[in-house]
Order: C-alpha cells, then sequence, then structure tokens
C-alpha cells in the first residue's frame, strides 16, 4: 500500500491527512497556523504535522512517497514557493526548501482551490470526467479547473479565478479591487450582505427575528425564510440563484466540462437551491440546442477535498 501526505494550509489551521493510494484518509492531524508569524516557523509545522499525522496512521514518514499542499494563494510548484498569499502574509516563501530541511520527500504545491478540485476529480463528484470545473462557495468563491487531467494555472500560477468573473460592473465593490465580481454576488458573504440589505428595507421580514435570535445574519436565514413563506427571503433566494446561474453559465461557456461540481455550506440548501438555478442555466447556457451539456452536480468529498487533492498533487502534471 502507498501513502501520501496531504496538506490544507489555512490561515486558523495546518490540516495534514495520511492518504493512502484508494483515495482514503486513514490518519489526520493539526495545529493552529497562529497567523501573523514568519513563513519559515509555519513551513516547520507543516513538516511537523506531517510527521504527526504519519505517527497518528501508525506508520513512519519514511513510508510516504510525497507530500502535497493546499495553500491560499499564489502556488508556484515549479519552483516550490509560495510567490503571494494575502492570507497567510507570504511573499516568494520557498516552501518545499523548508519542508525538505525536515522531511526529504518530494514537495508539491497548488493554490487550495485548485487542490480541493483535483480531490473531486480523482475521488469525488467529478471522477471519471476528462475536462471539470469544481466551484467551491465559502467567504469567497473559490475554484479549479481541470483539463485532461492537469491543473489549469495559466503562465504565472494564478489561473482559475472564476470568482472575478464580472457579473455587474456597477455592483458592489470586491475585495479584488473591481465591481459585481462573481464573488460578490455567489459567496456566503455574499448572501449574508443580501440578506442584511433586505432587512434594512423590510424591517417586518422573519429574517430579521432570526437574525436577533442568532445575534448575527446567516446564509442560512433566507432559505428558511422563504421556507416560512417569506416575501423578502424568496426575493433574496431568487436574487441570490439567479447571480449563480450567471456566473455558473459563464463558467461553463467558456470550459465546457464535463461535470461542474459546487460546494459550501449553502448547498446544504439542497433541491430549493439546486432545482431553479439548474432551470436557469439550462436555458442560458450556449449549448442548450445539443444533447450534450455539462453535468451540475453538488461536491461529494466535503472539507476533505483539499487534503485528498494535496495529497495526489504528484500525479497533477
Amino acid at each position: 500500500m502507498k501513502y501520501y501526505i496531504g496538506i490544507d494550509l489555512g490561515g486558523t489551521n495546518i490540516k495534514a491527512g495520511v492518504v493512502n493510494e484508494n483515495f482514503e484518509i486513514i490518519a489526520k492531524a493539526s495545529v493552529k497556523t497562529n497567523c501573523p508569524r514568519p513563513a519559515k516557523e509555519i513551513c516547520d509545522d507543516m513538516a511537523k504535522v506531517s510527521v504527526m499525522a504519519c505517527e497518528e496512521a501508525g506508520i513512519s514518514i519514511d513510508d510516504v512517497e510525497w507530500i502535497g499542499i493546499g495553500t491560499p494563494g499564489i502556488a508556484d510548484n515549479v519552483n516550490g514557493t509560495i510567490p503571494y498569499s494575502n492570507n497567510l502574509d507570504f511573499h516568494d516563501v520557498p516552501v518545499r526548501e523548508y519542508i525538505r530541511e525536515h522531511i526529504n520527500k518530494p514537495v508539491y504545491i497548488a493554490n487550495d482551490a485548485n487542490a480541493a478540485a483535483y480531490g473531486e476529480y480523482v475521488a469525488g463528484a467529478a471522477k471519471g470526467a476528462n475536462n471539470a470545473v469544481c466551484i467551491t462557495l465559502g467567504t469567497g468563491v473559490g475554484a479549479g479547473v481541470i483539463i485532461d487531467g492537469k491543473i489549469l494555472t495559466g503562465s504565472n500560477m494564478a489561473g482559475a479565478e472564476l470568482g472575478h468573473i464580472v457579473i455587474d460592473m456597477d455592483g458592489p465593490e470586491c475585495t479584488c479591487g473591481r465591481r459585481g465580481c462573481f464573488e460578490v454576488y455567489s459567496s456566503a458573504t455574499g448572501l449574508i450582505r443580501m440578506t442584511k440589505e433586505a432587512i434594512a428595507a423590510h424591517p417586518e421580514t422573519i429574517m430579521a427575528k432570526y437574525a436577533e435570535e442568532d445575534g448575527h445574519s446567516s446564509a442560512r436565514h433566507a432559505f428558511n425564510a422563504m421556507r416560512a413563506g417569506d416575501a423578502a427571503g424568496k426575493e433574496v433566494v431568487d436574487k441570490y440563484i439567479k447571480y449563480l446561474a450567471a456566473g455558473i453559465t459563464n463558467v461553463i461557456n467558456i470550459f465546457q466540462p464535463d461535470i461542474l461540481c459546487i460546494g459550501g455550506g449553502v448547498c446544504n440548501e439542497g433541491d430549493p437551491l439546486l432545482v431553479p438555478m439548474k432551470e436557469l442555466v439550462a436555458k442560458e447556457v450556449y449549448t442548450r440546442m445539443i444533447d450534450k451539456n455539462t453535468v451540475i452536480t453538488v461536491a461529494g468529498l466535503g472539507n476533505d477535498a483539499g487534503i485528498i487533492g494535496a495529497a495526489f498533487l504528484g500525479n497533477a502534471g
């Protein structure tokens, strides 16, 4: 049996998993990232947590084929560096060099959304596809594109930032500095913003009650209000789905993948989200007049996608 280490490097936690050749996570370990602090210390902890995961799995780090890392920001797998990560305050960090000071194994690096997409491609909802796109609706909109089994990174390792396709040039400002990005509307953050705006405009809405009870507005409130027959809640949900469908249609028109899978907590809403979104995409997509079209489905690996995808980056080309 072959074993691989997959690391999900985040701004809050560094999580490592030992993954076997059947794409099964057999053990995990984690430590706090504790940002901000020197990049060298964070890399040292990635090596440390890799060893911890191996101990938990009952194997030695010597039994591992390689280490793969999914990181926020730009990842240069050719040179083994992270040129830029705003979340971690990394600038031209020689990650591979730092890790190999502790563990003499090959080290592969990818953007975290690309790693998660690759996980879905090798073992999740996109398994068996030739070309796939995976989109995560979280604080932002993360995305990864797999073409002929390889991760699309672009010439500068910063490709597939699909969350920054513009939906409305006069829309709200995005964290990237543009206005009206897909991310502004279709992230969980965007849904919360639209919920707050609806509460301000309709103080009688049941969403106001939900927000008061929880002490904050949530991405769940609009859907819960819609289910309760609240008109303002339905308006928010309809608006959110309209923008989500527009962004997904854009992505399908560009890449024409076999499968497009979406993940993130918003997807837990199930059919009230997915059915109308798919109907809108089917009406708008460029290839609507032909038989073969992209299959839209929900991501299958949840929070494990990043670890599994990172673990198999050595095969990603």
